[in-house]
């Protein structure tokens, strides 16, 4: 029985390694995002910089988290076995909550998650104490458990994201009034006064809240303690004639700097820190054991007091944490998934919105509108003037197939956001508040943008749906954290050793389906009929990439109506919800071109102005068959999903006459199309017609069944609605093929 307990620790030293990698991969945003985003650094040279910061952090990290020792429960009451227990559990928990967060992309706090792990696990195991007990009741449960601190936990959480959005739009506000996002010329003649303030914020942040807690910060406690304000007036005082020297004689940008070492400090205060929210649960777990093994106990008798001790640093281990982390910052794709989700909400220009807005985020843009409204109506037109001169955004030109290289945003806001999280970060070391350095960096960052203007009236719902999410995301990682860890603690109570290796089968299995999912997403395909955006800027070019448009859109636009004709044959209701998301996609990337449309017109040369109509109109008609297409499915689905009566075989004989046809029609536009045989379009017009007849045809047949034999009000709703939109189908391509062909003739 005793082997359990060390193949427990073999483990637990196992997810620990598991834990540093996927808890770095959703702590990069905490240090990386400003630097990428400016695109101030060489990404390389970014990484280099973490990197540096990530190990200096590990190495000089105390290595104990009291949180996990003592910190969420009283140790005290627990016996090793029942430790042993919460342990694995929170380990378990930690690494797939975690990794969850990686494979959506979504920020969350490695802190908050580490503490409500311990506390769902901590809560169950007492519970189960007290029910084994013949003298304990529930309200004893105060005696096992330490809730004083999950309260501060959670109004740290309150404040912080309160707090850092605020002062962050605050003070970037402030910033860009002085600076201008012309700031090339201000920065000449305040850069060096910026610059001490800003290094000065960073470097109070590095030995306050980076160093504090290490074995290193004893040394420098009586120097640095009670003398806060002499370092920050020292500081300031060098670095502003640093900045001086280096802006005058070297001729270079103090912003660089500023942004490299603020970099450096959020890195190393989130390794030195944040490590022990990975590898403080497997330490306190291998230091019990210790304890334990040589004290001759029984292990359902050894009282874990020994976690109320002092337990010395590991320097090996902490050595080996900080080589997995470095070598997790160079290689997760995942943190940079996570990366992108903050760089995406925050940036300067439009991009491709990965959040869809909600109610409550409509609700919010719109009464901070008013809001603002209302604001502007007491504020003189002239000052309103001098304040929109400051935040008019330089227009830079590039090629299209160059705009990628834009920094998301400008270094003023890199350097701020540093700057602010920093300070915000210290403040609340000194005053000993809880709080998470992923919280701070995120809703900071949140605040600036903001406070920048980069939530206009085009972006803004989709932004602040973002910002809602990631927040909800947070709130749901205490609440999970909580009932995940309790459950997976009851579950190995009963289970024992052998609960304990079907947990960790199902971790593995989790962790590798998760890495397989995200890879394919991660991956770009293009499938051979996605319909593809327009990038020329001549008529003829957009004749041509409208032409594979329009073949892609003939080829599964017969796919999907004849899968829907099937699909009702055969009352196949699976068929028919898989014809609905065909549907949905083609509708979507025909949006996404119309959505482009502005950007098309843009790119256009003065010669080829008039190819903007052409395109626009083939989008209006793309549309249509999009919308035809989208209620044939509803309808359809909607009556078998009803478990309405079957259509009559004379119905479905009929259907599938005019699916043949429709069939034979779609088939000879794509090839016009594709082989670029456009005169032969007038032969695909002359069929309209003949199309038109057929359709009538059904009609009348179905009104002389109505009035002789048909029972069946649906099936007859059903079918004159088939036959109905079939010819609005029809009609959007016919409309289509006409449009092509006049401009074809004219070109």
């Amino acid at each position: 029985m005793d082997n359990i307990y060390l193949l427990m620790i073999v483990a637990l030293a196992i997810l620990a390694i598991a834990d540093l990698v996927v808890g770095v991969s959703n702590d990069a945003i905490n240090f990386l995002n400003s630097a990428i985003g400016s695109k101030a650094i060489p990404f390389k040279t970014i990484m280099i910089i973490a990197s540096l910061g990530i190990f200096v952090g590990a190495i000089s990290s105390s290595g104990l988290m009291e949180v996990a020792r003592k910190g969420i429960f009283v140790p005290g009451e627990f016996y090793f076995d029942e430790i042993m227990i919460i342990f694995m559990a929170v380990m378990i928990t930690d690494i797939l909550l975690l990794d969850f967060f990686n494979t959506l992309g979504l920020p969350t706090s490695t802190t908050v998650s580490i503490v409500f792990e311990l506390l769902g696990a901590a809560v169950v195991m007492s519970l189960i104490k007290i029910s084994n007990s013949d003298t304990a009741v529930l309200g004893d449960l105060g005696n096992y458990i330490n809730t004083a601190k999950a309260m501060e936990i959670i109004s740290g959480i309150l404040l912080s994201v309160v707090i850092a959005f605020s002062v962050g739009a605050l003070v970037q506000y402030i910033s860009r009034l002085i600076f201008t996002f012309h700031y090339e010329k201000k920065i000449k003649n305040f850069g060096a006064l910026f610059g001490g303030v800003a290094l000065t914020a960073i470097t109070y942040f590095i030995f306050m809240k980076g160093l504090k807690g290490t074995p290193y910060y004893g040394d420098m406690k009586d120097v640095l303690e009670g003398n806060e304000i002499i370092i920050i007036v020292v500081s300031f005082v060098v670095w502003t004639l640093l900045s001086m020297l280096y802006m005058n004689v070297l001729k270079k940008n103090i912003l660089i700097i500023v942004i490299a070492v603020g970099t450096f400090g959020l890195a190393l205060a989130f390794s030195g820190n944040d490590l022990v929210n990975f590898i403080g649960v497997p330490m306190a777990a291998f230091h019990s054991y210790e304890a334990w093994s040589v004290s001759g106990v029984e292990a359902t008798a050894f009282s874990m007091d020994v976690l109320d001790k002092k337990v010395p640093a590991e320097p090996l281990l902490l050595f080996i944490a900080g080589g997995v982390m470095v070598v997790t910052l160079w290689f997760s794709k995942k943190a940079r998934t996570v990366a992108d989700t903050e760089i995406g909400l925050a940036t300067q220009d439009e991009t491709k919105e990965k959040f869809k807005p909600n109610m409550l985020s409509r609700a919010v843009v719109k009464g901070s509108t008013k809001l603002a409204s209302m604001l502007g109506l007491m504020i003189p037109n002239s000052t309103q003037a001098k304040i929109n001169a400051s935040f008019e955004k330089p227009v830079v030109t590039l090629p299209k197939h160059k705009t990628y290289e834009l920094p998301a945003f400008d270094q003023i806001r890199a350097s701020v956001n540093l700057m602010v999280a920093g300070i915000l970060i210290s403040i609340a070391t000194s005053m000993k508040l809880p709080l998470s350095t992923t919280y701070v960096t995120f809703m900071v960052a949140m605040g600036t943008s903001l406070a920048d203007r980069a939530w206009g009236r085009e972006s803004a719902v989709y932004r602040v749906a973002g910002v809602l999410n990631v927040i909800g995301g947070w709130f749901f990682t205490a609440f999970s954290a909580f009932v995940a860890a309790g459950t997976l603690a009851y579950l190995i109570y009963l289970g024992k050793a052998p609960m304990i290796a079907v947990l960790l089968l199902v971790a593995v299995i989790l962790l590798i389906r998760n890495y397989i999912s995200h890879k394919k997403k991660s991956k770009v395909i293009i499938e051979p009929d996605e319909l593809k955006k327009a990038e020329s800027s001549t008529v003829q070019g957009i004749i041509e990439e409208s032409a594979d448009n329009i073949a892609k859109a003939a080829s599964r636009t017969y796919k999907i109506y004849s899968s829907i004709i099937n699909g009702l044959a055969k009352e196949d209701e699976s068929k028919l919800k898989k014809s609905r998301l065909k549907v949905d996609q083609l509708s979507e990337e025909v949006d996404e071109l119309r959505n482009n449309i502005f950007y098309f017109i843009k790119n256009l040369d003065e010669t080829s102005v008039r190819g903007s109509n052409f395109y626009i109109m083939v989008l209006a008609y793309l549309t249509d068959v999009t919308q035809s297409l989208e209620y044939i499915a509803k309808v359809s689905y909607k009556h078998v999903h009803n478990n309405h009566k079957k259509l009559r075989f004379n119905q479905i004989k009929d259907l599938q006459f005019i699916d043949s046809s429709f069939e034979h029609l779609l088939k000879d536009i794509q090839s016009i199309f594709k082989e670029r045989e456009f005169d032969k379009l007038e032969d695909i017009l002359i069929r309209k017609q003949k199309a038109f007849g057929d359709i009538s045809e059904m009609i009348e047949k179905q009104i002389t069944r109505t009035r002789d034999e048909e029972s069946s009000p649906k099936n007859t709703t059903l079918y004159f609605s088939l036959l109905l939109e079939t010819k609005d189908l029809v009609t959007a391509l016919m409309n289509l093929m006409e449009e092509y062909y006049k401009s074809h003739k004219s070109s």
